[in-house]
C-alpha cells in the first residue's frame, strides 16, 4: 500500500469507471454467445427434422418452418458473393470487439451482443457448412407470411441493428453519455 491517500483516490476512481465498461463488455459477449448457442442449436434440429420442400406448419397458412440454404444475404441478394459477404460478417464482428471497448451503456451492450452472436451464427455456416470454407449457405427456417426465410442469427443481426439505430436517434452513446448532454 502506498502512504500516498492521492494514489489510493485516483485508483478507486479508475476502478469505478472501468468496472462498468468491463460489466458492459461482459454483457455483450455472454448476449453474443447465447443468441450463438442458440442459433446453433436450431440449425441442427432444423437440420435434422425438417425435410427440404416439406414445410411444417405452425400457425394457419402464415407461420411455418421450412427448411432452406442460402447463399447469399437477406431477400436472397448477392448469391454469388458468398466469399464477399463472409468477409463483411469478418468485419462486423472485428467492428462490435472494437467498439465493446469503449462500451458502458448496457443498451449498447445489449444491441451490439445481439449483431455479433447473429453474425458469428451465420459466420459459423459459411465456414462450415457446404458447398465449402468462405462459401457455405446459411441454413434458414422460419418463414412468416411474405417475409423471407430466416434463421436465430438473423433475428438477432436485424433487432440488435434496430436497437442500436434508436439508440443513436435518440443521442445515447456507446460510452453511456447522450449527445448534447452537459457533462
Amino acid at each position: 500500500m502506498s502512504s500516498d491517500p492521492t494514489a489510493e483516490n485516483e485508483t478507486d476512481i479508475e476502478d469505478r469507471t472501468e468496472t462498468p465498461r468491463h460489466q458492459r463488455r461482459l454483457l455483450l459477449f455472454v448476449i453474443a454467445g447465447v443468441v450463438l448457442a442458440l442459433d446453433l442449436l436450431t440449425k441442427i434440429l432444423a437440420v435434422a427434422y425438417i425435410e427440404p420442400g416439406r414445410p411444417i406448419w405452425l400457425v394457419g397458412d402464415i407461420v411455418s418452418l421450412r427448411l432452406v440454404r442460402n447463399p447469399g444475404a437477406a431477400f436472397s441478394m448477392a448469391t454469388s458473393m458468398t466469399w464477399l459477404l463472409t468477409l463483411v460478417a469478418v468485419g462486423v464482428v472485428i467492428g462490435v470487439i472494437r467498439i465493446g471497448r469503449t462500451l458502458r451503456s448496457p443498451l449498447w451492450a445489449l444491441g451490439l451482443g445481439l449483431v455479433l452472436g447473429g453474425a458469428l451464427g451465420n459466420l459459423v455456416d459459411r465456414f462450415f457448412r457446404a458447398p465449402g470454407v468462405m462459401q457455405g449457405h446459411v441454413v434458414d427456417f422460419v418463414s412468416v407470411g411474405w417475409w423471407p426465410v430466416f434463421n436465430v442469427a438473423d433475428s438477432g443481426i436485424v433487432c440488435g441493428a434496430v436497437l442500436l439505430v434508436v439508440l443513436t436517434l435518440i443521442g445515447v452513446e456507446p460510452g453511456g453519455e447522450r449527445k448534447g448532454a452537459k457533462k
